[in-house]
């Protein structure tokens, strides 16, 4: 919301403001809990539809870049339409669509309504924030922002956590239909309290082209990334088609929204050395981050042997550390190098990827939580110091497109990184696997030793073999686990030179949504 539709929106008192704030608030948090809720759910739903948990992953993937793309749109949408409308009809449309994802009757109908779930929800994050920011009374804005940051770090401690009790105990449709009633509630005091208040529409122009486009090469390339593994690549013609259409459409994307006069995305912004280089680092750091919180429930639910709840009580504490350091380093960036906050984030990040490539076969539940305690720190630090350097030197009638941007590129860099990642786990793991069979063959006397142990156990020798082939998977399981922590330390590390060569970064900071 521009500064002048929010000087005019006036501000609410009393009952009213907080009844507006929570439903507000409950946009927030349902849109961000959506994106984390089904991670630890991905095993049990490929489980019931038939699918293997690599396609599984499409649920998480779908997502993120559907909302990814739809983020851009967010500013015209507000323009031509009013934030209160926008807001509204965005939560009634997530709603909806999460009512379609909860009868979804196979793998391809969940996967169609979660792309639809996705595109619906670019508006809900911004327009939650510009809304709570109009409400209160200019004295009380540091409350507003505040309320609207905890509920963006609230929802992934309750996703993982929720969502493993759901699949737990329950059908996992119930991960989605639980939005139903939130989403009307929040959708309906909203329109109620705010439809009187809109702020002024205006016709602006629209940047079709440019929107196919990006539509385009991030659905070529996504599709590519995620199809990649069981398609064989490039011995596949289906992929080198996706990977041409991709990048031709990638270039011609490029040339012209620099071209056009109204870019659905402003590339101009890339000139500005804090945001090109701020937005990158934000992009890998985040990549990685996300990839991560994808990969470790999945590992522990189909090779340690946690249950969904389990996985998500694992992953739930980095949250709760993030929710306690983030008010803190939000005051401290008033006074401190945006880049010496960031470098604290990726170093936590870097320490927690590097403490689990220590994870052995016997690891405990807290050795799977200490690293993520150490996340909680990365977490607290990361999205408001990037953000503070990203938009350092971006004119004040620019920060709304550009942040914009750099969480479409956010957003979509994750979505890829997660179909990057477990095509890099099951590779590394089918390498391992290899190297681990040269020893367990009956030429080997410790593994002759070993089945002649087990055959005089009781085990015939089928059995026996059966028991050392899945040691043997989980043994091959945790050292690509191993490996895909490692390479996500190095990579938090690289990040820190991206960080310094942005500009001194103090006074300038804001609220983002981790999700």
């Amino acid at each position: 919301m521009s500064g002048q539709g929010a000087a005019h929106f006036g501000c609410m008192k009393g009952s009213q403001l907080a009844i507006t704030s929570l439903a507000l608030a409950l946009g927030t948090f349902m849109q961000v809990l959506d994106s984390t809720i089904a991670n630890v759910s991905l095993p049990t739903i490929a489980g019931n539809l038939g699918s293997s948990t690599d396609q599984g992953t499409w649920v998480i993937t779908s997502f993120s870049v559907a909302n990814g793309v739809s983020v851009p749109l967010t500013g015209w949408l507000m323009g031509r339409f009013g934030v209160v409308r926008t807001f509204v009809f965005s939560v009634v449309a997530f709603t909806i669509a999460s009512f379609l994802c909860g009868i979804a009757w196979d793998l391809n109908s969940l996967i169609l309504f979660r792309v639809l779930q996705g595109a619906v929800s670019g508006p809900m994050i911004p327009g939650s924030q510009a809304l709570l920011i109009a409400i209160f009374p200019e004295t009380k804005r540091a409350t507003a922002l505040g309320i609207w940051s905890m509920t963006t770090l609230v929802a992934p401690i309750v996703g993982p956590i929720l969502g493993g009790y759901i699949s737990d105990n329950y059908h996992w449709s119930w991960i989605f239909l639980i939005n139903i009633p939130v989403g009307l509630i929040a959708a309906g005091l909203c329109w109620v309290n705010l439809s009187k208040r809109e702020t002024p529409t205006r016709k602006l122009p629209i940047d079709r082209t440019g929107l196919f486009l990006l539509v385009l090469w991030v659905g070529a390339l996504q599709i590519m990334l995620d199809t990649g593994k069981d398609a064989d690549w490039f011995s596949s013609t289906r992929i080198v088609v996706m990977c041409i259409v991709a990048a031709v459409s990638f270039v011609a994307f490029i040339i012209w929204e620099m071209t056009d006069k109204t870019p659905i995305v402003n590339l101009s912004l890339f000139k500005k050395r804090n945001f090109a280089l701020g937005t990158a680092a934000l992009c890998l750091g985040y990549a990685v981050f996300f990839a991560n919180i994808l990969l470790l429930p999945l590992w522990l639910q189909t090779n340690i042997g946690y249950t969904a709840t389990w996985a998500g009580l694992v992953a739930a504490p980095s949250g709760l550390v993030a929710v306690v350091v983030t008010p803190f380093v939000a005051r401290l960036l008033s006074k401190v190098d945006a880049r010496w906050v960031a470098t604290v984030a990726f170093v936590a990040f870097s320490a927690s990827f590097f403490m689990r490539s220590g994870y052995t076969a016997d690891a405990g539940f807290w050795n799977f939580v200490m690293p993520l305690l150490v996340q909680g720190i990365a977490m607290g630090t990361f999205f408001v110091s990037m953000i503070a350097i990203s938009l350092h030197g971006v004119e004040p009638q620019n920060i709304p497109n550009a942040s914009g941007i750099s969480n479409f590129a956010r957003i979509t860099a994750g979505g890829f990184a997660a179909a990057i990642v477990t095509t890099l786990w099951d590779r590394r793991e089918a390498l391992h696997q290899s190297r681990l069979a040269e020893y367990t063959s009956l030429s080997n006397p410790v593994m002759r030793h070993a089945v002649e142990h087990m055959h005089a156990a009781g085990m015939g020798q089928h059995q026996a073999y059966g028991a050392i082939t899945g040691t043997m998977v989980k043994q091959s399981y945790l050292l690509s686990s191993i490996d895909v922590f490692w390479i996500s330390g190095w990579l938090s590390v690289v990040a820190i030179a991206l960080v310094w060569m942005a500009e001194r970064t103090v006074g300038n900071s804001g609220p983002v949504a981790a999700d």
